[in-house]
């Protein structure tokens, strides 16, 4: 992509989402006019221009990312995986080690507990085992226990493995080998730029590739709250199916699962199960758009400002319903959410939620 480096820099600047990434850029075009731009509107978003990203560091990010032997790959891109580009907050850039031909392959996801039961992990590492057999490639998020297991079973047919951190950076320790292994016959990915130790709020933008790339999530043994339940509501959201292996009442870890096909999730107890759910949506997914939506921005007038930012509090609410409340154009809501992102001042989360920082 000819405008990579200005790409990269615009995403690593402050402030800049991947969200306002694609705004940005249906808005102005280019990666470089979008810098350009970056100190006036966060000037009208009632904040400082935000820090742009250092071009010497840009430049040593791609010095560093060919010197690990891995690959970029912008949003927009033929290559971009077109399941991965039809969430709402679609990474801008995904840096990738091993067979970029698995993203477009038929992708379930499985997740779980870190600290799975033994019987739990044999069930995962032979039910991964089945579905690379049906044709299947299985993501999973490299963390102890049920991911360890899904990738283990699967790592000969196709596995893909998601990193928090930087793609050079081996966490939990003891899956250096692991991580390794799936670079060399699968496929391994990582958002965040080499070198990134990974932080407790890097795991839901890990979460988000998880479910973005499959057609559908199982999930196995899971607490309540648990960052694998974080992975399934993000499967729901992503419009994919959701599906829980039950387990019994009386182990904790099963509750979340439980609770799961009880809140509507499929039960699934085999690879056929999965493959009968999935079946059906496969071709139609597969074959889906590879640009996100995004409404086209345009100029704002104090007074359209102002009653938008009236309406927004520390409560996530969604961008459809401020755009029914102040009863503007969903590209001047848009506009001003992009404005106050860029202030420092809007927090995204996740269904297309946002709120004031």
């Amino acid at each position: 992509m000819e405008d990579a480096f200005d790409r990269l820099r615009l995403i690593r600047s402050a402030n800049v989402g991947p969200v306002g990434f694609v705004q940005l850029l249906a808005r102005f075009g280019s990666a470089g006019a979008a810098i350009a731009a970056l100190p006036d509107l966060a000037r009208r978003g009632g904040g400082r221009a935000p820090r742009l990203a250092d071009a010497g560091a840009i430049e040593a990010e791609l010095r560093r990312v060919e010197a690990l032997g891995a690959q970029l790959l912008f949003l927009g891109s033929p290559d971009y995986p077109a399941l991965l580009a039809q969430i709402d907050n679609p990474p801008p850039v995904l840096s990738y080690r091993g067979r970029r031909a698995l993203m477009e392959a038929r992708v379930v996801a499985m997740v779980g507990a870190r600290n799975a039961s033994a019987s739990a992990c044999r069930f995962a590492r032979g039910l991964a085992a089945e579905l690379g057999r049906e044709g299947f490639a299985v993501v999973s998020g490299l963390a102890r226990g049920i991911d360890t297991a899904a990738h283990a079973g699967s790592i000969e047919d196709g596995t893909i493995g998601i990193v928090a951190g930087g793609i050079d950076i081996h966490y939990p320790p003891e899956n250096r080998d692991l991580q390794e292994a799936i670079a060399a016959q699968g496929l391994l990915i990582a958002e965040q730029p080499p070198g990134t130790e990974p932080r407790a709020r890097h795991f839901p933008f890990r979460n988000r590739i998880i479910a973005g790339l499959a057609l559908g999530t199982v999930v196995l043994e899971a607490a309540p709250r648990s960052g694998s339940l974080i992975t399934a509501r993000l499967a729901g959201e992503a419009g994919r199916e959701v599906m829980a292996i039950p387990g019994s009442p009386l182990d904790p870890r099963s509750r979340g699962c439980n609770q799961l096909i009880r809140d509507g999730a499929i039960l699934v107890q085999s690879a056929a199960d999965i493959a009968e759910q999935l079946g059906p949506i496969d071709a139609r997914a597969v074959r889906a758009p590879s640009q996100p939506f995004a409404p086209q921005p345009i100029d704002t007038e104090d007074g359209t400002r102002q009653r938008v930012q009236d309406l927004l509090s520390h409560d996530f609410v969604s961008v459809d319903e401020l755009v029914r409340q102040s009863g503007e154009p969903p590209g001047a809501v848009q506009t001003v959410l992009l404005e106050l992102e860029l202030a420092g001042r809007l927090e995204r989360g996740a269904g297309g939620r946002v709120r004031l920082a």
